[in-house]
C-alpha cells in the first residue's frame, strides 16, 4: 500500500521591535545577563496591566498584507491558559478566535513547479522564558525573552513533503527579513518552527492522526525531523498499529523525534478574551498606510531583475536571496552605466569575487558598503575591458579594494599593475625567458609550434599576470625568429 503525507508549519517569528508586547521593557535580550529585563507585566506579578505594542501590530499587519492576508479590522487579545515553568503568568496572551490575519499563501518552487501554500492565519501573541536543562537533571529558566513580540504563521496542510516544508520555510524566513520584521537568526530562537505531520492510505480523504514536532532550530532539522516522521509512522501503520495525537520531539544528535505529550485540544487551554486589553480596531485606511509602505517583494524583483537586466534565473536568485544584496546590486548596476558596464558583467563580479570574499570575512554588505562602494564593480570591468589590467590582474585589483577601500584605479596606480603591453620591459623579458628554456626552444623551432604557449605562461608568471598574453606571444615570436 502506498501512503501520502500531509504536513502544517506553524512558524513562531518575534517582531523586531524596540520593546515588548505589553511592556516597556526592552526586547533585546541576546546579550543580556540572565533575568535582567524584566517588569512587573512580563513577570506576571498581581495588579500588573498591560499596554499594547502599537508598533507591533503595525509589523504583523505590514507581514500579512507580505503574505497575502487579509487583515481582520477587529482583534481580540486572549489568555491561553497552561502552565509551564517558562510561563510565569501561567497564561499567555495571543489571539484565538479572531487574528490579525487570515487567508493568505505564498509560492514556493518545487520539483514539480511553482506551488501556492495556503496560510490560514496569522496571530500575534507574547513570547515565553527559555528552559535550560542543567547537567544534574534541574533546570534553570531565564525571563528575559518572556514578553517579546512573537507571530505565529501557520499554514494549511497544503505541504507535501519534507522537501517542500524546507522551502516554505525558508521562503517565510526571505520574506519576513526582506520586509525588516525578523532578524531570520534561528541560532537565538528569533525564528522558530513546529510541524503538524500526518500519513494515509493514498487516495484516502480523511487525515491520518496530527503529530506535531518541535525543537528544530535549522532548515535541515526540518526536512530531517520530518522525513524520520513521516517513515516512522509510515512503518507503524504496515505493522497494524494506531498513531496516536501527540507532540514528540526532535533530537538532532540521534536523528529521531521522541515522545513528549499526548497532544492536548484547544479546550484544554480554556481560552478567554484578555479582560486587562480591549479590542483593537484597525480601520481601512490604517490597513491601506500598511500596505502602501510595503516595499517590492522578493519575487517582483527577482523577475524585475531577469526582465530589466537580462539576468538567468540563478543570477537573479542569487541576488535577490535579501534584501540587502538586491539593493546594492541594483546601485551597482546603476553606477556601472557610467562606465559603459552592463549588468551581465556586474552580477558576474557579484556572485563571483564578492560573495567569495564576503564569505571569507563573515561580513555582511551593509558593513562592507562604507568601504567597499557599489561603483567599484563597474570600475574594476572598466579597467578590464580597456586592457587597463588584465584578467588576473583584476581580481587581486578587486580583493585589494574590497579589504582596503581603495578605489580600483587608486590600486592599480600605486601597486603598479597596469598591463605590460608592449617596450622594452617585455623584450627583455621574453629574451631572458628564452634564454633560460632551451629545450623547449629547441622544441619551437623543430615544428613544435604550441611550445610557445608554455613560454608565454612563464612571462605571465615572472609578471605576477600583468603582460598581456598577445603581447607576450608576439615579442617571444619576434625574439625567437632571430634566434
Amino acid at each position: 500500500m502506498e501512503y501520502e503525507v500531509t504536513i502544517g508549519l506553524e512558524v513562531h517569528a518575534q517582531i523586531l521591535t524596540a520593546s515588548k508586547m505589553f511592556s516597556a521593557s526592552s526586547a533585546d535580550y541576546a546579550n543580556a545577563p540572565p533575568n535582567t529585563i524584566l517588569d512587573p507585566v512580563c513577570l506576571g506579578l498581581p495588579g500588573a496591566l498591560p499596554v499594547i505594542n502599537r508598533h507591533a501590530i503595525e509589523l504583523a499587519a505590514l507581514t500579512g498584507l507580505a503574505l497575502n492576508c487579509q487583515v481582520q479590522p477587529e482583534n481580540i487579545i486572549s489568555r491561553k491558559n497552561y502552565f509551564y515553568p517558562d510561563l510565569p503568568s501561567s497564561y499567555q496572551r495571543t489571539q484565538f478566535e479572531d487574528p490579525i490575519c487570515v487567508h493568505g499563501w505564498v509560492e514556493v518552487e518545487s520539483d514539480m513547479g511553482s506551488k501556492r501554500i495556503r496560510i490560514g492565519r496569522l496571530h500575534i501573541e507574547e513570547d515565553t522564558g527559555k528552559r535550560f536543562l542543567m547537567p544534574d537533571g534541574s533546570m534553570l529558566v531565564d525571563f528575559n525573552r518572556a514578553g517579546v513580540p512573537l507571530m505565529e504563521i501557520v499554514s494549511e496542510p497544503d505541504i507535501g513533503s519534507p522537501d517542500e516544508a524546507r522551502r516554505y520555510f525558508q521562503k517565510l524566513r526571505q520574506i519576513l527579513m526582506w520586509i525588516g520584521v525578523n532578524t531570520g537568526n534561528m541560532e537565538d530562537g528569533a525564528l522558530r518552527c513546529d510541524a503538524n505531520i500526518s500519513v494515509r492510505p493514498k487516495g484516502q480523504q480523511e487525515y491520518g492522526a496530527k503529530v506535531e514536532i518541535k525543537n528544530m532550530n535549522s532548515f535541515r532539522s526540518v526536512e530531517r525531523a520530518l522525513v524520520y516522521e513521516a517513515d516512522r509512522q509510515i512503518k507503524e501503520l504496515k505493522a497494524g498499529n494506531t498513531i496516536l495525537q501527540s507532540t514528540r520531539g526532535w533530537n538532532d544528535a540521534t536523528g529521531k523525534t521522541v515522545l513528549q505529550r499526548v497532544k492536548e485540544d484547544s479546550n484544554d487551554y480554556r481560552y478567554f478574551p484578555e479582560p486587562d486589553i480591549p479590542p483593537i480596531y484597525l480601520s481601512q485606511e490604517w490597513i491601506d498606510e500598511r500596505r502602501s509602505a510595503l516595499p517590492e517583494l522578493p519575487d517582483a524583483c527577482r523577475n524585475r531583475f531577469i526582465e530589466t537586466y537580462e539576468l538567468s534565473t540563478i543570477d537573479a536568485e542569487t541576488v535577490t536571496s535579501d534584501r540587502q544584496r538586491a539593493d546594492y546590486f541594483e546601485r551597482a548596476v546603476a553606477t556601472a552605466k557610467t562606465f559603459n558596464v552592463g549588468p551581465k558583467e556586474v552580477v558576474n563580479w557579484f556572485s563571483g569575487e564578492l560573495l567569495r570574499l564576503l564569505n571569507e570575512t563573515g561580513e555582511d554588505l551593509s558593513a562592507i558598503e562604507p568601504r567597499f562602494r557599489p561603483g567599484f564593480i563597474g570600475e574594476v570591468q572598466s579597467l578590464l575591458t580597456k586592457g587597463t589590467i588584465t584578467r588576473t590582474s583584476a581580481k587581486e585589483v578587486f580583493e585589494i579594494s574590497f579589504r582596503t577601500g581603495q578605489s580600483p584605479t587608486q590600486v592599480v596606480t600605486e601597486q603598479g599593475m597596469q598591463v605590460i603591453g608592449t617596450g622594452d620591459e617585455l623584450t627583455t623579458l621574453a629574451r631572458d625567458i628564452i634564454a633560460a628554456n632551451p629545450k623547449v626552444v629547441a622544441d619551437y623551432h623543430s615544428g613544435k609550434t604550441a611550445s610557445i604557449k608554455f613560454l608565454v605562461g612563464q612571462i605571465m608568471k615572472a609578471t605576477k599576470g600583468q603582460a598581456n598574453p598577445q603581447a607576450a606571444q608576439s615579442a617571444l615570436e619576434q625574439a625567437l625568429s632571430k634566434e
